[in-house]
């Protein structure tokens, strides 16, 4: 059979070190393992009931049998901004400053795709989500890490970055609360990273995947609240996280109206936008009781409370966990992230995701999801009080 040549963009994507894990996991559950999956970030409850029946209602609607607006039904947009009022207290114009995308991952992809030339710098957060790294690639672009240490908790320092770096660079991701350390950021880092962005010409995009998972009371905040932060870039926010519509794909851009456009724009290129039944079940999402929400985080936070208490009893160290459902674990002396990660899964049947796939910075860590009820982190409590005990 004939074997056809992939395109340059193509051969420059990174390997899917994640894919790889999975492959080794599912491999281990044929061969009839006891596991718990301690290493993907996938939500674990449903959809709220409310939600699905928009769905089912909104899928009866002839409207939404047809194609709907390229750039999504203005009544979704309104319900974004309505909801960004609402939560952060932040003034959204629905018609310039709301882009719907088809998840936060195309979207993250689809930026680089919009203001990278080849060469072109990207800064982007070390640890962090490799799916920024796929959009830099696709681009040709170039990868400067944002170093995330546990002494500058876990926040770019911005004075290490080279000066010309800084001058060069097109793009910045960021992601608060952050995967995969679990660290939160504050007004000070973000009025900081603003100025940065200014004097340099530097269009941020802050990740916000996680917003309204934070703990011991502290509300994440959003890139938005800042003054002048619309002027630098935008946040992308996700369904996925905060009503468990992670097979939904739907999330959406907001902030500055150029960024906005540009986004539009590819994707009048790539789609015709959601089904309209999406777009009407998500805007009841936004705009009806938030009590579905605080649930999660509930949840979250005692599962959290589970984790953190029972490995740091086993002699573990983590760092602190303030938002999001992961948490960033210290891996112990005489172990590589990988090593660690694989001794885990072998002797005590723990899938957890070695840091190193998040880049070298990672490297010393395992990121462990909060994705699991709670009797089962219990028990990974327990295997991993075992494990110490063998080692």
């Amino acid at each position: 059979m004939k074997q056809f040549n992939q395109s340059e963009s193509i051969k420059r994507l990174p390997d899917q070190f994640f894919a790889k894990l999975v492959d080794k996991l599912n491999t281990y559950r044929k061969q009839g393992h006891d596991l718990i999956n301690l290493g993907q970030g996938n939500p674990d409850q449903p959809t709220p009931d409310h939600i699905v029946e928009a769905l089912q209602k909104a899928a009866e609607n002839p409207v939404n049998h047809k194609y709907p607006p390229f750039h999504g039904f203005d009544h979704l947009k309104e319900a974004v901004a309505a909801y960004y009022k609402r939560e952060f207290d932040v003034d959204v114009d629905p018609e310039k400053e709301v882009a719907i995308l088809f998840g936060s991952k195309a979207g993250l992809v689809e930026l680089s795709q919009c203001f990278l030339n080849p060469g072109d710098i990207a800064l982007v957060p070390d640890p962090g989500y490799p799916d920024y790294w796929s959009g830099v690639a696709l681009a040709d672009g170039v990868m400067e890490p944002l170093p995330l240490l546990e002494e500058n908790a876990f926040l770019p320092d911005y004075s290490d970055i080279d000066p010309e770096v800084l001058k060069k660079a097109k793009l910045m991701f960021l992601n608060y609360p952050n995967n995969p350390t679990a660290a939160v950021a504050n007004r000070e880092f973000f009025e900081e990273t603003i100025e940065v962005a200014d004097q340099n010409d530097i269009c941020v995009v802050h990740d916000f995947a996680y917003g309204a998972i934070g703990f011991d009371g502290d509300k994440p905040l959003s890139f938005l609240e800042m003054p002048g932060a619309k002027d630098v870039g935008v946040e992308i926010y996700t369904m996925s996280k905060t009503y468990n519509m992670a097979g939904w794909r739907i999330a959406f851009a907001v902030g500055n109206h150029s960024v906005v456009d540009a986004l539009e724009l590819i994707q009048d290129h790539y789609h015709c936008s959601l089904f309209g039944a999406v777009q009407d079940a998500a805007a009841t999402a936004l705009l009806e009781s938030q009590k579905c929400v605080e649930d999660l985080q509930k949840t979250y936070e005692e599962r959290r409370n589970i984790l953190q208490e029972g490995l740091r009893e086993a002699g573990y160290e983590t760092a602190p966990c303030k938002g999001s459902f992961f948490m960033w674990l210290k891996v112990p002396d005489g172990f590589t992230s990988e090593t660690f990660a694989d001794a885990l899964l072998e002797e005590v049947g723990l899938f957890v995701a070695p840091g190193i796939g998040f880049g070298k910075y990672g490297e010393n860590y395992v990121r462990i999801g909060l994705n699991n009820s709670h009797e089962s982190l219990k028990d990974a409590v327990q295997r991993f009080k075992k494990f110490k005990q063998q080692t």
